[in-house]
């Protein structure tokens, strides 16, 4: 498996981040379909103060392209981006419209 690694920051607001907690805490199975028929194995989010840290573990079916392209035909998972995106704010350096971003592996025990 490959592991990717992802940083997101959520508007500065306790309201709101309990708010896309609570979400989370309950995420839609269309949601959950999507990412597992994508072939992710393993998702897990991490959240200090606003910041968000995804930790994402994929099969050798897995393709960012393939992702992208199912996500833009997916009703369900548009409706989904677009309610988080109430949360969520782009990360300095982020490419217009871009979320969640990549990023390099610098080290590895």
């Amino acid at each position: 498996m490959k592991r990717h690694c992802f940083a997101l920051d959520l508007i500065d607001d306790d309201k709101l981040i309990a708010e896309y907690k609570k979400y989370h805490a309950a995420v839609w199975p269309e949601i959950l379909d999507s990412i597992k028929s994508a072939g992710v194995e393993d998702l897990e989010i991490y959240l200090f103060a606003n910041r968000l840290f995804m930790i994402m573990e994929v099969n050798e079916t897995f393709s960012f392209e393939a992702k992208t392209k199912s996500d833009l035909e997916n009703p369900k998972v548009q409706e989904w981006e677009k309610l988080m995106w109430n949360y969520q704010k782009a990360m300095p350096g982020a490419k217009p419209g871009e979320k969640w971003i990549l990023m390099e592996n610098i080290f590895k025990l």
